[in-house]
């Protein structure tokens, strides 16, 4: 009689994705600090299941990590992952654009590395009841953190059809949209939304058949837009990055690894403004105020190679850009 299996231990359920290229980027960045004589900090700004934190403290045996993440059982099963590090590092439950206060409360003033792993996590697609995959009936969910904030059913029973569109257009790129929106309300007037399923119905009812031989799973686009709706992705986002910046000392590295387009806008436009002059066009002198902070180390996004995807399906999509601080215009 074969033996019941139990869960898979964190380190089988979650492949970090561009593990060595994350470790190989991030680790000058610890030089630097040892050179001034500092201990080395990073910050692994979204947890997870703690994959690239246990290979970042597995290979620099003096590294202190900060492990934010919004998702208090995420939090708990990396904490058991690196409970062999315990100390040497700080989990703490937070939104990644709060890393100003996290370090306040800290008493750190600045990092030497930080990395940024956006999206959905293995953990929270694996868990059915979390509501955030389409190919499997759950509760209509979404939250990242489930103590806190509105839910994926409270978007399609409450928000109006209009915003449903702009919704579901904007975050989902999604050209259906229109389509979609007016069926979510024509249902929910029969009867409210509780469920994946009975969203994929409404969906998968005006969706075109060829469109979605074409474009994958016709509810993709809509859950990604629900998802980000929810969680405020693209405005935290656009709070952590900055906040990000502000926080790593000279010679430490930002990496982000993205997994749309939007996504990858926000950071893209982020390192491009503070990796140039600020200096009014025409200015017949660069002032060292105006001179760039950030200095880009990738050239344009880097992404899995086939073997990578191979290994783990989920990274496909993934682009990463990194960054180096190399100067500070707040002290110029």
């Amino acid at each position: 009689m074969a033996e019941m299996s139990g869960p898979k231990p964190t380190s089988e359920r979650h492949i970090p994705v561009l593990k060595e290229r994350c470790l190989m980027l991030l680790a000058p960045g610890f030089d630097a600090a040892r050179e001034r004589g500092e201990r080395p900090v990073v910050i692994d700004a979204t947890l997870g299941m703690g994959g690239h934190s246990e290979a970042l403290l597995e290979r620099h045996e003096d590294l202190h990590l900060i492990g934010i993440d919004r998702d208090e059982e995420a939090l708990a099963l990396a904490g058991e992952r690196l409970s062999r590090f315990s100390g040497r590092t700080s989990l703490v439950h937070a939104v990644y654009d709060e890393i100003a206060d996290v370090l306040e409360d800290l008493g750190i003033d600045k990092v030497h590395g930080i990395l940024m792993d956006l999206g959905v996590s293995s953990l929270q697609l694996d868990e059915r009841e979390r509501g955030f995959a389409y190919s499997y009936d759950a509760p209509l969910d979404m939250r990242m953190d489930t103590s806190r904030g509105i839910t994926a059913a409270d978007v399609v029973n409450d928000y109006e059809e209009s915003e449903l569109v702009r919704i579901i257009r904007a975050w989902g790129e999604e050209k259906f949209a229109g389509r979609i929106a007016h069926s979510i309300v024509a249902r929910r007037a029969e009867q409210r939304f509780e469920t994946t399923g009975e969203l994929v119905e409404a969906i998968r009812a005006v969706v075109p058949a060829a469109a979605a031989r074409q474009g994958g799973h016709p509810a993709k686009r809509t859950f990604q837009a629900l998802r980000i709706e929810v969680n405020e992705e693209l405005d935290v986002l656009q709070r952590a990055v900055p906040a990000a910046v502000d926080a790593t000392a000279i010679g430490g590295r930002v990496v982000v690894m993205s997994y749309h387009s939007l996504e990858d806008k926000i950071v893209k436009r982020v390192f491009q403004s503070r990796s140039t002059s600020s200096a009014p066009p025409g200015f017949p002198v660069e002032l060292e105020e105006h001179k760039p902070e950030l200095k880009t180390i990738t050239k344009g996004t880097e992404q899995p190679t086939e073997e990578e995807i191979a290994e783990n399906p989920r990274a496909a999509s993934a682009r990463l850009r990194a960054t180096v601080r190399i100067r500070d215009r707040r002290t110029a």
